[in-house]
């Protein structure tokens, strides 16, 4: 295959990775998701993401029709990469997509809970070292590989995800890690502890060199213990093996036959000894290295099953980890048209600390077993959200977003629990202030194609109105709600312009979210749990109560009580009175 072939590959990219890496290398490196040598050769971790994302993903990845929808994908990925053992599996995160099929989904979901099982297993110690086993690896690589899994094995992880690594041969892992450092020394050389004959010769030609380095002073120090010209040769003999572990009858070979002076010979013995040394320590390493290779191959099997059980250990704990934060369960994969969550948590809302009230909601044939009072109807493909400003609309669309992603990933969803019908296209809008002719027609563009093509659709619209006047808003929505019944699409559509729509077609309903109150600190208190098929009101008298409660001085307050007699005096004070009793 191509380079340019692959999605996000022009000539550029395609000629820095041939010369960086070689063509086949480089294929090798997107058919196998190799975040690493991408990076290494020249492109931006992003770059290399987006380009795999659509190399793993293929056609999946047209689920992803808008921005927003992307927006959701990619805070998806970003939380759970959060929780990631290693840079590598966090790469690996980065790069998931949806799944091209139901199968697979399930597959995927399967392993993370069962790893997740397998990790809540664990006690803190356990957890502290199987964290540990895998910082002290973060270098990558196979030695780094096969260290982690020999201190898995140590750390006694045997169940679910881990019993690929308990089913390693750790005496052959030895051999493998010590012939693999070896192997890995600097400047291709044989490493240091690898061989303890080799480490002595190597330490043996350092000191002579150093010797040689200066074969005045040696000629200095010999004369001065010599009894005698004749004596000169076993002094020099005797010096030498007293510096180094050079042994005696290596020197006196190394010894010239004839020399003009002292210095000379001094010189030319030890110039002679080193490069004598210096070819023993060659012989030797190539002797190691032999032996080494050697070992390394008959271990060639368990060391390419530990790493590749040490990248599914690091990629399945750390979704683990991501589920057991988040509390995600098991969605239900059903052929009917249905998004349907009991109990469903925003991801966002969570990872910020933000108390969340869980939501009941559901559009289509869903069958979820919750009570008659909260259960959203079965039979309305298509819903309006109405209701109160900062009441969670918006925030309820994304959440149905998150779970839909979530499931055709293949990770578990937060909800109690999810039936989820796999759609071809996600089309998430969220609210956009923009109020100009533009914003309307690219919003056109990019919510009214996945509707008119062939697949499965589910719409999450938010305030529509916001981009253009509000009749032709009312008129525009109704027609999307229509098409949307229309093409068997699922779909939920938050606005405020609810009485405009009607009549709705019967497969649709209304839903609304309701204000309830002040707060003592004059806050909006909000139920967040939608009422089925019943318009939400904003109840604005909530907000203009706080206007007045809160006023600055007394012309302000006037101006906010006149506000006040225009949406009920004997409301407005009705509220300030409860939010005073109930402080």
């Amino acid at each position: 295959m191509r380079l340019e072939d692959y999605w996000g590959i022009g000539p550029k990219t395609r000629d820095l990775l041939a010369d960086e890496l070689g063509v086949e290398r480089a294929v090798e490196a997107i058919e196998t998701a190799d975040t690493r040598s991408l990076v290494a050769a020249g492109l931006s971790q992003g770059r290399a993401t987006r380009i795999l994302r659509r190399a793993q993903g293929g056609e999946a990845m047209d689920v992803l029709a808008t921005r927003d929808t992307r927006e959701v994908y990619k805070e998806i990925l970003d939380l759970a990469g959060e929780y990631a053992l290693t840079e590598d599996a966090a790469s690996r995160i980065r790069i998931l997509t949806p799944l091209g099929s139901r199968g697979e989904m399930a597959e995927r979901i399967d392993r993370i809970l069962e790893a997740r099982e397998a990790w809540a297993a664990l006690d803190d110690g356990t957890r502290a070292a199987v964290e540990t086993a895998f910082e002290e690896g973060a270098a990558g690589g196979e030695l780094a590989a096969v260290r982690t899994a020999l201190a898995l094995s140590e750390a006694g992880v045997s169940d679910g995800v881990f019993e690929p690594i308990a089913e390693l041969d750790d005496a052959v892992l030895d051999d493998a890690a010590a012939a693999l450092a070896g192997l890995g020394g600097d400047d291709d050389r044989i490493g240091e502890g690898a061989d303890g004959r080799l480490d002595s010769l190597r330490a043996t030609l350092a000191s002579v060199e150093d010797m040689a380095a200066t074969p005045e002073s040696v000629a200095e120090d010999v004369q001065s213990g010599a009894r005698g010209a004749d004596d000169f040769r076993e002094t020099l003999v005797r010096h030498v093996t007293s510096e180094t572990d050079v042994d005696v009858a290596r020197v006196r070979e190394a010894m010239p036959g004839e020399a003009t002076d002292a210095g000379d010979f001094v010189a030319e013995t030890l110039r002679a000894l080193a490069g004598e040394l210096r070819s023993a320590v060659g012989e030797r390493e190539a002797e190691v290295a032999d032996r080494l290779e050697e070992t390394l191959e008959s271990a060639r099997g368990e060391v390419d099953a530990a790493v590749a059980a040490v990248d599914d250990v690091a990629l399945y704990v750390s979704l683990a980890r991501f589920a057991e934060a988040f509390d995600l369960g098991r969605p239900t994969f059903v052929d009917r048209e249905t998004v349907a969550v009991e109990n469903a948590r925003n991801l966002s809302l969570v990872a910020g600390g933000v108390p969340v009230q869980s939501v009941t909601y559901g559009v289509g044939d869903h069958e979820l077993d919750v009570p008659t009072a909260s259960a959203p109807p079965r039979d309305h493909r298509v819903a309006v959200l109405t209701g109160a400003n900062s009441g969670g609309k918006t925030t309820l669309l994304e959440t149905l977003c998150q779970v839909q992603l979530l499931a055709q990933m293949g990770l578990p969803v937060p909800a109690d629990s999810a039936e989820v019908g796999v759609v071809d296209t996600v089309v998430f809008h969220r609210r956009h202030a923009s109020f100009n002719a533009g914003v309307l027609e690219s919003t056109l563009r990019s919510v009214v194609p996945p509707l008119t093509d062939e697949g499965r659709t589910l719409m999450l619209v938010d305030e529509f109105e916001a981009i253009t006047e509000p009749g032709s808003a009312a008129d525009l929505l109704h027609g999307l709600v229509r098409l949307s019944v229309d093409r068997s699409a699922l779909g939920v559509f938050v606005t405020h312009l609810a009485d405009d729509l009607e009549p709705l077609p019967p497969e649709a309903r209304v839903d609304g979210i309701f204000a309830e109150g002040l707060t003592p600190d004059l806050d909006l208190e909000v139920d967040y749990q939608p009422r089925f098929e019943t318009v939400g009101r904003s109840t604005p008298e909530f907000i203009v109560s706080r206007l007045v409660a809160n006023a600055g001085d007394r012309s302000e307050r006037a101006g906010f009580e006149t506000l006040a007699e225009a949406v009920g005096e004997e409301a407005v004070q009705r509220t300030l009175s409860d939010a005073r009793w109930s402080a």
